[in-house]
């Protein structure tokens, strides 16, 4: 038995990126994104939990904060303090039944005490995620608009699945 698992290269990434619907779309600048061994998201949003959250077992009481959006400066930037903040990223994705994602942060970031947290893209997602940075660096972070983030890395699944029919199906999809 062959393991068809595989991190997907450069090449594989572009040519999913002619599927329709295309892997990855709404990204900003191809030729810098694209990587070696996945792609650079980039920042639409930057936003603060403003209530609690909350998760039951049978998800019946599922809350998620409530969001403030910041307000990026006349050239794009934000002043970050230490803290959470919930980003949205500004590429769509639409994963396949056979592949599935997870996104680490750029090593700029991490160097610069921030880190982003990110949940798994299950096989058949499709939408513009979200994920938790956290600025650790006591003096704060500058941060401009529509700057590469994180990495998303793509595998292939040994098969096909039956794909992602969860609430967040589709989420952040208003191009």
């Amino acid at each position: 038995m062959v393991d068809m698992t595989a991190v997907l290269s450069k090449q594989d990434i572009l040519q999913l990126l002619e599927n329709e619907p295309p892997l990855i779309e709404g990204y900003r600048d191809l030729d810098a994104q694209l990587q070696p061994n996945g792609f650079d998201l980039t920042i639409r949003e930057v936003a603060m939990p403003q209530t609690a959250g909350s998760i039951t077992v049978d998800n019946s009481q599922r809350l998620v904060s409530d969001l403030a959006p910041l307000v990026f400066d006349g050239l794009g930037f934000l002043e970050l303090m230490p803290g959470p903040y919930i980003i949205t990223y500004n590429e769509i994705v639409n994963l396949p039944n056979n592949i599935m994602a997870l996104a680490q942060p750029r090593s700029s970031l991490l160097r610069s005490g921030v880190t982003v947290y990110g949940a798994v893209w299950d096989a058949g997602y499709s939408g513009r995620s979200r994920a938790m940075m956290v600025v650790f660096n006591p003096r704060g972070f500058r941060l401009q608009k529509d700057v590469a983030i994180a990495q998303i890395v793509f595998m292939r699944l040994t098969g096909e699945t039956e794909g992602y029919s969860g609430t967040y199906q589709g989420e952040n999809i208003d191009r």
